[in-house]
């Protein structure tokens, strides 16, 4: 249950959507959540869970609801080459994480 808050919490916090009418002869995007069981990093911490609600948009038709589809992806030869290049020059590498990202950025209707 506390998965499905922070998911709520920060969908509303990024403005993910606004409420409108629904135009006559249009339906609306169904949703659904999906949960999964994070590995435990610590007995500490024990168990923890996510949670993302998700609009299930293979119901569109293209042409009618959308025209075209994008996910941005990186190859694996492309990490490759980083960490080749962080290897070679004797850089220091950092990680990071940053939740929610989808939300983050800018969508041009």
């Amino acid at each position: 249950m506390g998965a499905m808050v922070e998911e709520m919490e920060s969908l509303h916090k990024n403005q993910t959507w606004e409420l409108v009418q629904l135009l006559d002869g249009k339906k609306a995007i169904r949703c659904k959540w999906v949960y999964r069981k994070k590995p435990i990093v610590s007995e500490k911490e024990g168990e923890n869970f996510k949670a993302r609600l998700v609009a299930k948009g293979y119901s569109q038709q293209k042409g009618i609801d959308y025209d075209e589809i994008f996910s941005p992806v990186v190859r694996h030869t492309s990490i490759g080459a980083v960490l080749a290049l962080v290897a070679s020059r004797d850089l220091h590498l950092e990680q990071m994480d940053v939740k929610t990202t989808f939300l983050h950025g800018d969508f041009e209707e």
